[in-house]
């Protein structure tokens, strides 16, 4: 069973500001969410 890969990749410069604004994103959305359950 394989249970992770690694994988290397070599964005350009506009693929990397859109991978990092998605990565902030999802964290934003994560610890809404964390935060929401918490006062429930």
């Amino acid at each position: 069973m394989i249970l992770g890969k690694k994988v290397r990749i070599f964005p350009t410069k506009e693929q990397e500001q859109k991978l990092w604004k998605s990565v902030g994103t999802a964290r934003f959305i994560y610890n809404w969410t964390l935060a929401r359950q918490e006062v429930s």
